[in-house]
């Protein structure tokens, strides 16, 4: 691609991600889109999770190490992140996810090309040994704020938006699901989130994945119902019981 891409702020938290975080990083590296910076902020990580990011780095200035001081949580680690960023558009990537070569390209072009402010794609399943699970997640073409509140149909890793038109965007200070959080936030404000229907980017499953524990989904939905999005106990019930029987299908 042209020199004059808008450039891209990746905002990776990081905590414990030795396993992974080389991976993940590479395949920053390997985008087919070279105007990016990836700022990942380490949460007092115990394990070897810095020094695997030091050693990356010094191949590569663009990937930036920031550390927090205290253990606080993913919400607290990417906002030190997109408050760094200096980048157009804010990009979201896992310490323990991968996107396909093609992601940011594709993507960035699919933003421009229909001036769309926040968009995601289509992404699959893989085990910890990067296996397929053969789980494809295509979400909705469009989605609003209504619609998002039934379930959170946007990944995280494939999530992109216009920080030039939107501003910076941060999450609410909640342990879990906020990235879920920071979509409502966006689309509440009359924005919709728009999907590139293409596979870009591989989503781990853990024994600590979210996706794996049903009774912390709904603990920590039913949190974001009541306490950030304020909503009253009979709504943040109805679409509580939503979230169930949409993740059953699943």
């Amino acid at each position: 691609m042209s020199t004059n891409t808008p450039l891209v702020s990746v905002i990776t938290a990081c905590y414990n991600s030795e396993k992974y975080i080389s991976e993940t990083i590479t395949s920053v590296l390997n985008q087919t889109y070279q105007n990016w910076e990836m700022l990942l902020v380490d949460d007092c990580s115990s394990d070897n999770t810095i020094s695997v990011i030091e050693t990356l780095q010094k191949s590569d200035s663009r990937i930036k190490l920031f550390q927090l001081n205290e253990n606080s949580g993913a919400a607290v680690a990417r906002n030190k992140a997109i408050n760094e960023a200096k980048g157009e558009f804010i990009a979201f990537l896992d310490s323990d996810d991968k996107w396909f070569p093609l992601k940011l390209e594709k993507q960035i072009r699919f933003m421009l090309h229909n001036g769309y402010n926040l968009t995601h794609t289509a992404y699959q399943w893989v085990d910890e040994s990067g296996n397929s699970l053969n789980k494809i997640l295509n979400p909705p073409q469009v989605l609003s704020y209504r619609d998002m509140l039934y379930s959170n149909k946007i990944g995280c890793l494939t999530a992109i938006y216009n920080r030039t038109k939107l501003g910076k965007v941060y999450m609410p200070l909640i342990r879990k699901r906020q990235d879920y959080a920071l979509w409502l936030k966006i689309l509440k404000t009359g924005e919709q989130a728009y999907a590139l229907p293409e596979v870009l980017s591989q989503y781990r499953i853990t024994n600590h994945s979210m996706s794996n524990n049903k009774f912390d989904l709904i603990k920590w939905n039913w949190k974001l119902l009541r306490q950030v999005e304020r909503l009253p106990v009979l709504k943040s019930a109805y679409y509580l019981v939503w979230h169930v029987i949409i993740k059953m299908k699943g």
